[in-house]
């Protein structure tokens, strides 16, 4: 079952997700011994493999790092939840092959802890702590395209030959 990592909080910053004082690696496993550690020093003890991180507005706002991405996916979070994200965080996100769910339903509703059911075909996350079910958009056939086959650089591969 996955469990929420909730920060009710706007405007979480690439610099919050993974300081640039670990900049100087592109290593995922290394990169996620840091994430949102200047928000959470916690974070990295209790998160689990599949938990989401759930946040309000302007999710990933802030310098243009693909390590943010890597530090999330590095830490083992399945995916993140917000109330909107930075244009650039999202596209980032898509290109290195991670799903992200924008919903403000979702993000007023999930309290830290829930445990979910994500379909991300369906567009639908049961929240069994709450016992609601929240609708959100599923993310167009090309976006999904490319998040399956493992990122952009991967999709490009495939689709090249």
């Amino acid at each position: 079952m996955t469990k929420a990592h909730v920060y009710n909080r706007d405007h979480i910053n690439t610099d919050e997700i993974i300081p640039a004082r670990y900049l100087n690696t592109d290593d995922q496993a290394e990169l996620a011994k840091h994430c949102l550690e200047d928000l959470d020093a916690e974070f990295v003890k209790k998160v689990q493999a599949d938990d989401v991180i759930v946040a309000g507005e302007d999710f990933g706002c802030g310098s243009s790092r693909e390590h943010a991405i890597w530090a999330i996916r590095g830490v083992g979070i399945q995916t993140v939840i917000a109330k909107s994200f930075a244009r650039i965080f999202y596209r980032n996100a898509i290109n290195n092959g991670f799903y992200l769910i924008e919903s403000a339903e979702a993000a007023e509703k999930i309290k830290d802890g829930d445990e979910l059911e994500i379909d991300y075909e369906a567009g639908l996350i049961k929240d069994q702590t709450a016992g609601i079910d929240i609708r959100f958009n599923p993310l167009p056939d090309f976006a999904l395209e490319i998040i399956n086959d493992g990122g952009l650089l991967e999709h490009i591969k495939k689709t090249a030959d």
